[in-house]
């Protein structure tokens, strides 16, 4: 069953389905800054755009470009920077 799902005030939209390696969502995000904080593993593919991540303990933000993947792990916060709309796909382990 797919189930929608709209975050920041519909800035971050996404859309959860069952794939073959488990729970994923797929959605876009508008250009902008974000937190986001994880209750699983998470292991986040760009699709389209590019996304500036800082990870849990990193200094600086890492860039990440169409079919780059990084990961989070469970009960940790990330942030993102857009500086275009970007898509991506998030497998939750």
């Amino acid at each position: 069953m797919l189930k929608v799902n709209e975050y920041f005030e519909g800035k971050v939209k996404s859309i959860s389905f069952a794939s073959p390696e488990g729970p994923a969502t797929a959605g876009v995000m508008a250009a902008g800054q974000y937190e986001f904080g994880t209750s699983t593993k998470e292991i986040m593919v760009v699709t389209s755009g590019v996304m500036k991540v800082k990870l849990p303990g990193a200094a600086d933000y890492k860039t990440y470009k169409p079919f780059d993947k990084f990961e989070v792990a469970a009960n940790q916060k990330f942030q993102l920077d857009l500086p275009f709309d970007a898509a991506y796909v998030c497998y939750y382990k």
